[in-house]
């Protein structure tokens, strides 16, 4: 499983950028189940709000992974040892929810996770 983090959706859906489509391409390539954390959900519709965008019906569609017991406490850990490499807590909680489902995480934003020796990163 891959599990999205919230810059590659916003190049895939928003911008419709060269890196957007060089990412979707590398995702279908994969042919692998691809999902979204609930907290990356909650980035996206704030910011389809605060930008006064459309909703984007594909998002409904992706597999939505709910932040749980053991998330919380993985990710308050992450966030302890990772934060003077300006590892954010919503990216902490998103990283332990990618590492207890043995899911890989694709984001742009390897600077602040590829620290994290448990987890994997697409």
């Amino acid at each position: 499983m891959i599990i999205l983090d919230t810059d590659v959706l916003i190049e895939i859906f928003d911008k419709h950028s060269s890196l957007g489509e060089k990412a979707f391409d590398k995702l279908v390539n994969a042919e692998e189940d691809i999902a979204i954390s609930s907290l990356t959900l909650h980035e996206i519709a704030y910011g389809l709000h605060k930008y006064g965008k459309k909703p984007v019906p594909e998002l409904e569609k992706l597999e939505i992974i709910h932040f749980s017991k053991d998330d919380a406490i993985l990710s308050a850990t992450l966030e302890y040892d990772y934060e003077k490499n300006g590892l954010s807590r919503i990216d902490s909680m998103i990283a332990a929810s990618a590492i207890n489902r043995k899911a890989k995480l694709y984001t742009f934003n390897n600077r602040h996770f590829k620290s994290i020796s448990q987890l994997k990163l697409f």
